[in-house]
């Protein structure tokens, strides 16, 4: 798919998807490589040692979408 910056925004929904979901995946690809500010840095690190702190204090996805769904009711 050859693309340039205007046929992006041509594409339909369903595509604009899949292109954000292929330039997802080939980031998530070589994390290394992709830069992360100081402050999102300092975001990790204070999250990884709040999990470390209180290990029970994270929700799993289902918990996570029951909260959402009682709150919003979807």
């Amino acid at each position: 798919m050859g693309l340039n910056s205007d046929s992006v925004f041509d594409l339909s929904p369903p595509e604009k998807l899949q292109l954000v979901e292929d330039l997802w995946d080939d980031l998530a690809a070589t994390p290394a490589e992709a830069p992360l500010h100081e402050w999102q840095k300092e975001e990790l690190a204070r999250r990884k040692a709040n999990l470390k702190r209180k290990p029970v204090s994270w929700l799993s996805w289902d918990q996570v979408k029951r909260r959402i769904r009682t709150r919003y009711g979807r």
